[in-house]
């Protein structure tokens, strides 16, 4: 196991109109897709808003960040919750191939 975590932070709007059910669905998230996500070593995950855009936050842990990556999408009860926030979402266009969540640079950290 690691001494200490890679860093990850993404970017993406969440469409106006489902703001509202996107705060309701995170405030219940599933339970299921939370142990997934522990499982495949995502740690500290947080999601921020402001003016249409939301912020993502997490630390991963493990040891191959592509496998566990791939874990979690194979997951159904995942991609059953990705459907569901999919619709109320708006990816960047300017993401990368195959990403949703638009990934960012980190510049500055301090512990």
């Amino acid at each position: 196991m690691k001494t200490k975590p890679e860093r990850h932070g993404s970017v993406l709007r969440v469409r106006p109109e489902h703001f509202e059910e996107y705060k309701r669905q995170h405030a219940a998230a599933w339970p299921e897709v939370l142990a997934t996500m522990t499982r495949f070593h995502l740690r500290n995950f947080s999601i921020y808003h402001r003016e249409g855009w939301l912020f993502s936050y997490f630390e991963y842990w493990g040891d191959d960040f592509a496998a566990d990556m791939a874990g979690i999408a194979a997951d159904p009860a995942t991609q059953r919750w990705w459907a569901l926030m999919g619709p109320m979402q708006e990816p960047l266009p300017t993401r990368a191939a195959g990403e949703w969540w638009a990934s960012m640079e980190e510049v500055f950290h301090h512990d």
